[in-house]
Parts: structure tokens; sequence; C-alpha cells
């Protein structure tokens, strides 16, 4: 029996629904709505990278422009409404979904602790206690109080010296919580401290059920999916847990397989619930606007899907030798309606109260016209008052 077909701008319109990306951004973007939205996308990437805004901003505000970056300290560090963790990177999570961490925790702790003899300095596990004394006797602490005396190698910015590794073991395992941060330093403090009881690692675990939740919420919110790209998007089930899953759900009629219209026209099997199909012809269109995502959008992180999705090509090139760049340093994607329509390289130099648009590259099927500039314009006037800064100013030369 032939499988049931999603076309191409149909699977857009879903995924992008998913994403908060396919109605208005608009509406209320603090506590229990900005939890709602967090909920909703299942977690939200950190980044250090202040070009613009800090991508965990860039992502809320996308989709919330009334979003301000105090709104998700407030929910984070306040109400304890969010905890931070690893998922693909670190990110913010919603607490509701604490009890399902507990295998990530064991994982980690397996995992980090062959790796990191390796990769870290020699040394760390030695200081397990002395590090969780010192929280314990001090409270809350950065990695900058912990091992002053101690020396990094000379691995860079990664050879954290062997109290650093400590902290940061401690924290992946589950004995420590993040609490906050200063600037983008991490404070720490013991999980019992932070967590409620029954909540806190060392709970009983079940691992089927988790791999079973894991599996479940990452398709919820991708809307369609291979089993390795349930597997990739919390990143704690392996690829062959999340196929035997898959496996069990298409025998127990709770999945169908369905062939999803690429870019480029061909097709890939995916796993989706029954009636996505169905669902996914009654989306309405996208708002025409035109809106910049961070490089970080949980749309985009998965970069092969959105390509094979959009026909976009995205890599940061944070890491890439200037010369060797093909856009910049850190560039925006440019999203308008549900298209991705090129990508943006743009800075807010805030000593002189201005957002500096350097380039604009459309894509190549993109014809760039009065109406996109003043879309682009306008999108840009709410970019610039969220940096902080009062005017938008264009390099001569900027539409490549």
């Amino acid at each position: 029996m032939a499988l049931q077909r999603l076309g191409n701008q149909e699977a857009q319109r879903l995924f992008l629904d998913r994403h908060a990306l396919l109605e208005q951004p608009a509406g209320a973007a603090k506590g229990a709505d900005l939890l709602a939205l967090i909920h909703r996308l299942g977690f939200v990437q950190l980044d250090s990278i202040n070009t613009v805004a800090r991508a965990h901003d860039m992502i809320l505000f996308s989709r919330r422009p009334s979003y301000r970056a105090k709104n998700l300290k407030r929910l984070y560090e306040r109400d304890r409404e969010l905890f931070e963790h690893w998922t693909h990177d670190a990110a913010v999570i919603p607490m509701a979904f604490y009890n399902h961490w507990h295998l990530r925790f064991q994982r980690d702790t397996e995992l980090l602790r062959k790796r990191w003899r390796n990769w870290r300095r020699d040394g760390f596990e030695a200081r397990f206690e002395t590090v969780l004394n010192h929280v314990r006797d001090h409270g809350p602490v950065s990695s900058s109080d912990v091992g002053k005396d101690e020396k990094k190698g000379s691995g860079g910015w990664w050879d954290w010296h062997p109290s650093k590794t400590a902290l940061e073991y401690l924290w992946r395992s589950g004995a420590l919580t993040v609490v906050g941060r200063d600037g983008f330093q991490k404070r720490y403090d013991l999980t019992e401290r932070v967590i409620e009881e029954h909540l806190r690692p060392g709970a009983y675990c079940d691992e089927t059920a988790t791999i079973n939740w894991l599996c479940s919420a990452a398709l919820d919110r991708l809307g369609f999916a291979t089993s390795g790209e349930l597997a990739a998007f919390w990143d704690t089930a392996s690829p062959a847990e999340a196929k035997s899953w898959c496996a069990g759900q298409l025998r127990q009629g709770e999945l169908e397989e369905v062939e999803v219209t690429q870019a480029d026209g061909q097709l890939r099997k995916v796993f989706a619930r029954p009636g996505t199909v169905e669902a996914a012809t009654e989306l309405g269109p996208a708002p025409g606007r035109m809106r910049v995502l961070s490089p970080f959008d949980p749309a985009l992180r998965d970069r092969k899907r959105a390509e094979r999705l959009f026909g976009f090509h995205y890599r940061i090139e944070v890491f890439t030798p200037a010369a060797k760049r093909q856009y910049g340093y850190y560039v925006f994607p440019l999203m308008e309606g549900a298209r991705l329509a090129g990508r943006i390289d743009m800075k807010a130099d805030r000593d002189a109260d201005l957002l500096r648009v350097t380039a604009v590259w459309p894509e190549q099927d993109i014809k760039w016209t009065a109406a996109r500039t003043r879309r682009l314009e306008a999108e840009l006037e709410r970019v610039a008052r969220f940096a902080g800064v009062g005017q938008v100013r264009f390099s001569d030369g900027w539409l490549r």
C-alpha cells in the first residue's frame, strides 16, 4: 500500500507550527506565558555570543517581540520554573521535565568520567569532595571561586583546571545544579538545596519510560521525523533506542510511515502520528513579515533537516578563519513568511547607539524588492530596540 505523502509546503508549515513560527510574532512573553512557549519548544539553547543579543534571547524575541532578557532570568533564577542542563548543547529546560533527566545524569556520569580523564586535566576526580564541601560551606559558587591555586594547561579555553572540571562533572552528573549566571558565568549549588526531594537524581529511573517520553516528546515538537532525528532532539536516547521505539509504536498503530517531499523534490520516509498529514493540510500560511532568527534557533538546530525542507544551506562561521568565511563571523538567517529568504550580518554598536548592518545576502531565488527592504527595515527597528540601541545604519553596498 502506498504511503501517505506530505507536500513540501505543507511539511514546512507543520514544522514551523511546531516551532511557534507559523503564527504572528506577538503576545505576552513573561511568567506563565513565557514558560508555555519554552515548554512548547522543549528547550532553549544558551550561547554566550552577544553581537546583537544572546542566542536564547533572540530565539524568544523572534516569537514574542515583547520579550526582554530579564523575563527569562526571573523565570529561571527566581521562580525556578526552568533548570539548566544539556540536550545537544547547554540549554534551559522546563522544570516539569526534570524527572526525565535522571537517565541523562546516569549516562553523563559514565560517559564523562571516561572522556574527561583524557580530554581534561588529570586529577579532577580527586577534587570532587573538596568542591562539594566548598559549595556546602559557602553557598553557590562559580568556577572562579574554586581551584585558585591550580594551573590550567596549554590547551586554551577548553583546558579547565581540575576543580573547574569537577564542578562541570558534578553538575552534568546531577550532584550540583546551576542556579543562574552572572554575565555568562554559571553559579552552582548543591542539588539538594535547589531541587525538590522527589525529583532529585538518585530517585528511581525507569529507563523504558524515559526513552518513551524522550522519543514521544521529540516527535511532538518536530511533527515528523526519522528515528535518528528523534534521538538527536534531546541527545539522550541512542539511535538504536529511538529506532526500537519507532518500530514498537508502528506495530501498535501509534505511528505511521509517511513520505515528505523535500525542497529538491525528493521523497524522504519519516514517522508521524496518524492524522498528521491531514492536520498539516489545514494549517494556514505563515505571516508575511520579515524576522531575524538566531543561528541557534530550534528550527535551524538540525542544519541538514532545514536544508532538506527549505533548501537553505546554513553554517555558522565563528570558528572559521576570517579569510575563509563565505559570509561573516555571526550571520543571522532571515525568515519571510515560511521561507528562509536570506541572511544578514549585523552588530549592535552600543557605544555609538547603532545597529550596524554590514551586508544582506538574499537567497538565489529571491528577487529583492523595495517592499522587502521596507519589511527588513521594520524588523530591524524592532531588533534595535530589543538590543538597546537607537538607530539602524546600513553600510554602503549592503545588498549583496
